[in-house]
């Protein structure tokens, strides 16, 4: 409406301010006099300083070539430095050898190198997210067919956090000390968490007792044919971490998990309703078959809403969109950190997910997977524990037991993996080995194997890159879909294969 009036008015509208990037000529000035008088500022920032950080291209060239004259063991200074650089350039009434020497003679002490390094730095990162900002602006406008606006969310978050990754000065080597600092602070908070473990509890205290829970940035395959319940031990494992979480109040404001954690759980293949019965029968001991029937009485009832009551102050946050890909996945495990926080993410499971590329290479995709799997819990600092199924040429051997090479697909998910697990279940199998006829001779034989497997389960630690391997004996109650410790500890009813 304005714009009509001004048109009806023939009033044009005031010119717009015009606003330069973010950049400060002074301070790259002050850095590269420094450089040229004393090579050794150079060191101070090349560990997260780059050419392209530097705004003015000239800048830019000086820094990149006394840089690489350093690195030969060189000295860099106006003399040796001018003869790589344009003759014919000038900087203002100045030719290049000229503005060279004017900034080593106007150079400051190399003690400000850093800081001034630091503002160049930050300076940097302001232009990119302008540059992030503007491209995300224009493809909205533009509206591409090839980047709908689902995939352009995607985009962007994808280079805000690999911008909020690097944009820190916290790489490079550290000391010795601060090493011994941290891995100390890690034991005293280990010491301190229930069950004094380093990484977040299972909630099943013989599992933790291998493993020493799940560490931080860790990728855990849990593998295992159908029916072997890798999805109730899953389930459970989440809801344990969900149901003990216990924040602590850092000194920023922030918070930070003492026990327990906030969970993620990408279900691809059941709904979130079925995931939250499974739940639910697991902690009320109601069957799931009865929950689903409506099969169920006033005080089984009562223990349903009483348990769905206790449940809504769980942290736990399921999406159940199927055929997910590597990169929403990313996304949205990001933006779930950032709103809610996050300290471990479960993802049911691995060949339910679509990688980047549309190839008919399933092996390259799983590899990307994967690989996209074990980046983020390292970026996002969580574990991550990714189900499995494994091939069927388990079913063709005699000895049922898992292998490593049983693991389907692509070699990258035992190699991605920094822990991988096997859920087994000798009473699966036996139990579909019982006789016809209960007159059969062998039906005694069989009701006592019976008898030795039912309601236990295996879960064998093929890999751990940081502890023991080995097999954990659980007990398994079907009706309830739930792994537990067993209750006697001695319990050693059957012997490894």
């Amino acid at each position: 409406m304005n714009d009509a009036v001004r048109k009806l008015a023939n009033v044009q509208p005031a010119e717009p301010h015009y606003r330069e990037a973010p950049n400060n000529i002074e301070a790259e000035q002050a850095l590269l006099g420094a450089i040229l008088v004393n090579n050794d500022a150079y060191y101070r920032v090349s560990d997260f300083l780059k050419p392209v950080h530097l705004y003015e291209p000239l800048h830019r060239k000086i820094f990149e070539v006394a840089g690489d004259i350093i690195r030969m063991g060189k000295t860099a200074n106006p003399v040796t430095i001018k003869t790589f650089l344009p003759a014919d350039d000038k900087v203002g009434d100045l030719t290049v050898a000229q503005y060279l020497a004017r900034l080593a003679s106007e150079a400051v002490s190399i003690i400000n190198a850093e800081d001034y390094g630091r503002a160049i730095y930050d300076l940097a990162l302001r232009r990119a997210l302008i540059t992030i900002g503007e491209d995300m602006v224009n493809i909205a406008f533009d509206a591409p067919l090839d980047m709908p606006p689902q995939t352009q969310i995607e985009d962007t978050e994808r280079r805000l956090f690999e911008l909020a990754e690097n944009g820190r000065y916290d790489g490079g080597f550290q000391s010795f000390n601060d090493a011994v600092a941290l891995a100390i602070d890690m034991a005293g908070q280990a010491f301190e968490r229930d069950g004094h473990l380093s990484g977040i509890s299972t909630g099943i205290m013989s599992l933790d007792g291998k493993m020493g829970g799940l560490q931080r940035s860790d990728l855990i395959v849990l593998a295992g044919r159908p029916g072997m319940g890798k999805t109730s031990l899953a389930t459970n494992i989440a809801y344990n971490i969900a149901a003990s979480y216990e924040p602590e109040v850092q000194p920023d404001g922030s918070f930070k998990a003492k026990n327990g954690g906030v969970v993620g759980f990408y279900s691809l293949e059941m709904s979130a309703e079925q995931l939250a019965t499974r739940i639910i029968s697991e902690q009320t001991e109601v069957s799931s078959s009865k929950i689903r029937r409506g099969d169920i009485t006033e005080a089984d009832f009562e223990k349903l809403v009483a348990c769905s009551q206790m449940m809504q102050k769980v942290p736990l946050f399921i999406d159940q969109t199927g055929g997910i890909s590597i990169a929403q996945l990313s996304a949205r495990a990001r933006r779930l950190k950032r709103q809610r926080g996050l300290d471990c993410l479960v993802v049911d499971y691995i060949q339910l997910m679509t990688g980047a590329g549309k190839g008919d290479n399933r092996v390259q995709e799983i590899t990307q997977i994967t690989t996209g799997l074990k980046a983020l819990g390292k970026e996002l600092n969580v574990p991550i524990i990714a189900l499995s199924q494994l091939s069927r040429q388990v079913e063709s051997r005699d000895d049922k037991r898992p292998q490593l090479s049983d693991l389907r697909e692509s070699g990258s998910i035992e190699q991605d993996a920094d822990v991988v697990l096997f859920v087994f279940r000798e009473e699966y199998y036996v139990k579909n080995m019982e006789p016809r006829d209960i007159a059969d001779p062998k039906y005694p034989e069989w009701e006592a194997l019976m008898d030795k497997v039912k309601g236990t389960a295996d879960v064998i630690i093929a890999k751990q890159r940081h502890g023991p391997t080995g097999t954990v004996k659980l007990a398994f109650q079907s009706e309830y879909t739930r792994f537990a410790d067993l209750a006697d500890p001695s319990f050693t009813q059957y012997e490894e294969h």
